[in-house]
């Protein structure tokens, strides 16, 4: 009831040329039909939403040009392995250390790589993007072919998400491809893994650390983060056979066949059964060569990048680190 006179409230809100467009695509209707029928939405009503919606063209040129086709893991050390985004971090961890003790209680997830992911993610909360998601979900849905069934699928979830979370669905900001929050969440992962940490009734991954902590802690934890496990480490490059790296995000080489290969003295005290993915990286200091264990892989199913999974690492014993020289003061 809530939600329905939330959507009656557009009724009387100022209406764009552009969505006026997309409340007449016959494709926005089948959309609305679809869903209208599936989630038990009035029609006419949740057509109202779309014509609020506006196109957005600087969302598409955003989108063709992701880091990650651009980057080289030596840009991505320049962006993110900075000492403002550290001292930052530290910061952000003093503030809220008691949140951050209670995620790692509850979900197992170290203080410090629940952090990285938000310092990576948001630079802590202050670049959590002004786009309407509504805009974004909207744009990519009916107007980017190459991927519009996963954007529409996330614009369903969206509108659920804003029912479920009983606010005006034109309110929410968020990135150019609609994540959201201090953790970036798109609308199916904030319903799956946003929790209301604090107990106040919402899930403010927003404006709310608590909550956008405990997200964050509760999406690796469901994603098979291994409490105090080990998550990548360099080894020689003398050692190094070219054909085993850079092969799958995911762990596909096990401990003892990289013995096999003669690289037996980078992988002590660990199980010769445990798979791992090994990792080939141009960094500014020429080639690194790496070994990410599970608890790396699971930072990659945050982001599917493993440039963005060193760089989470890297951050996160940085901020290891820092914290200590500061608490040693």
């Amino acid at each position: 009831m809530i939600f329905r006179i939330i959507l009656l409230a557009l009724l009387s809100a100022p209406v764009s040329a552009y969505a006026v467009e997309y409340a007449d695509r016959e494709d926005v209707q089948d959309f609305v039909r679809e869903l209208a029928a599936r989630e038990s939405f009035n029609e006419r009503e949740l057509l109202t939403v779309f014509r609020h919606a506006e196109y957005k063209q600087s969302i598409i040129d955003a989108i063709t040009r992701p880091a990650e086709r651009t980057l080289t893991w030596a840009k991505y050390q320049d962006i993110f392995l900075t000492e403002r985004r550290t001292v930052s971090g530290i910061e952000f961890m003093e503030k809220n250390r008691a949140a951050l003790q209670a995620a790692y209680e509850t979900y197992g997830v170290s203080p410090v790589i629940i952090t990285a992911i938000i310092g990576v993610e948001t630079m802590y909360g202050s670049i959590s993007g002004n786009y309407r998601v509504l805009d974004a979900l909207s744009t990519l849905s009916f107007d980017y072919p190459k991927r519009s069934k996963f954007f529409m699928r996330e614009l369903g979830e969206f509108i659920l998400l804003a029912r479920e979370e009983k606010k005006m669905i034109t309110e929410f900001k968020g990135s150019y491809a609609g994540a959201m929050g201090m953790g970036q969440f798109i609308p199916s992962s904030y319903r799956a893994y946003a929790v209301d940490f604090d107990g106040d009734g919402f899930r403010d991954i927003w404006n709310n650390p608590t909550d956008a902590i405990g997200s964050v802690g509760n999406y690796l934890a469901k994603h098979g983060w291994q409490r105090d496990k080990q998550i990548a480490f360099r080894v020689s490059a003398a050692k190094v056979h070219a054909d085993v790296f850079n092969v799958s995000l995911k762990p596909t080489k096990s401990i003892a066949e990289l013995r096999a290969l003669g690289m037996a003295d980078d992988l002590t005290d660990l199980d010769p059964e445990q798979y791992v993915s090994p990792m080939r990286l141009n960094g500014k200091g020429g080639e690194e060569f790496w070994v990410g264990l599970k608890n790396f892989y699971v930072i990659t199913r945050y982001n599917h990048s493993k440039l963005y999974a060193m760089a989470v690492f890297q951050l996160a014993e940085g901020l290891r680190q820092g914290s200590r020289t500061v608490a040693a003061r």
